[in-house]
């Protein structure tokens, strides 16, 4: 009975050229990609914020994240104070400021 049942255990079958490595080179090339095409530019726009945020200063034009365009009135750790119209102000988070505009050339 043994002998029956180690002749029809089957050999093991050819095996692939490159083993499992060749499996996982198209991972690693997507990967690759992922990395140049989304999370590299990501990383770039995040420390460009950091220094924005890290520059604003009194006198700043700016605009939010709402939208909302305004003076700096006031700097403060975490918060600015934006003014944004006559007796108009809003205290934000510095977080919320998204650009700095430029002063107009006369």
């Amino acid at each position: 009975m043994l002998h029956m049942v180690l002749a029809q255990a089957q050999s093991p079958g050819p095996s692939v050229p490159g083993g499992g490595i060749g499996f996982f080179v198209p991972f690693i090339f997507i990967f690759v990609i992922m990395y140049f095409v989304m999370i590299r530019p990501q990383k770039k726009r995040q420390e460009q914020q950091k220094k924005l945020i890290a520059s604003l200063k009194t006198g700043d034009r700016v605009v939010t994240n709402a939208g909302i365009h305004g003076l700096i009135s006031n700097v403060k750790d975490t918060t600015v104070i934006v003014k944004v119209a006559d007796n108009v102000k809003i205290e934000m988070e510095k977080s919320a400021i998204t650009n700095v505009l430029k002063p107009a050339q006369s």
